[in-house]
């Protein structure tokens, strides 16, 4: 069996790719974590831009519906566009369901 060496990151010459989760990341709730009330974070939304600006594919990876089956998609693509989002991919649904997410190339929307 003939190994490869993986890279951590593309290189330079390739489009590097952001998943970026949306509930708690880009948009937060005063009250109930109903996704119709969900308020966007501006700054968190503006980091996220910057990265698109720059030349990333970022896709929008949300755990929406996965569990319960419903199809948040058109409300999620709403919400994004109101919301001034710049993204080149939106998965709704099919984010698995966790509470801890353990990878070598995972921060917080705080770290950037």
């Amino acid at each position: 069996m003939e190994f490869h060496e993986a890279k951590r990151f593309s290189d330079d010459t390739e489009q590097k790719t952001a998943l970026v989760d949306i509930d708690e990341t880009i948009c937060f709730y005063s009250e109930k974590r109903r996704y119709d009330l969900s308020e966007p974070n501006m700054e968190n939304i503006a980091k996220i831009n910057k990265l698109y600006d720059a030349g990333w594919k970022i896709v929008y990876w949300t755990a929406r519906g996965g569990a319960t089956g419903v199809d948040w998609s058109d409300l999620t693509k709403q919400q994004l566009k109101e919301w001034g989002c710049k993204f080149s991919e939106l998965s709704v649904g099919e984010k698995p369901d966790y509470d801890l997410l353990i990878c070598d190339k995972t921060k917080r929307i705080e770290e950037l």
